[in-house]
């Protein structure tokens, strides 16, 4: 291959390198740079819903157990609506750490 092959090849790949770690730093939406507290928490939410499913599927719950950790995970979500009707459409550090101790109370009853 020649030199300026080479080169090509070698600038062809910073680029991409350069491309990916580029979008991956701006890869939040608007909403979610302004409301880092109920990004955190909806991304927390979401992530224990999939947990939720993954268990009762693997036969590790029960079904009756799998809709009562849901509907513990939506008054949760419900809940941190509510909190940020109240603020604005945000939500203070307070309200974050009361949900995120709910969010723990419900995570250790999944799987057990």
């Amino acid at each position: 291959m020649t030199r300026f092959g080479n080169w090509m090849i070698a600038g062809a790949a910073a680029f991409v390198l350069a491309t990916g770690f580029s979008t991956s730093a701006f890869a939040d939406t608007p909403w979610q740079q302004s409301h880092p507290r109920r990004e955190e928490v909806n991304d927390r939410l979401g992530h224990q819903y999939h947990r939720i499913n993954q268990e009762y599927r693997e036969g590790e719950i029960s079904r009756g157990r799998d809709a009562y950790l849901h509907r513990e995970d939506r008054q949760v979500r419900g809940e941190e609506r509510l909190m940020a009707r109240q603020d604005g459409g945000h939500i203070t550090r307070v309200d974050q750490r009361a949900l995120n101790q709910q969010e723990n109370r419900i995570s250790h009853q999944i799987g057990r």
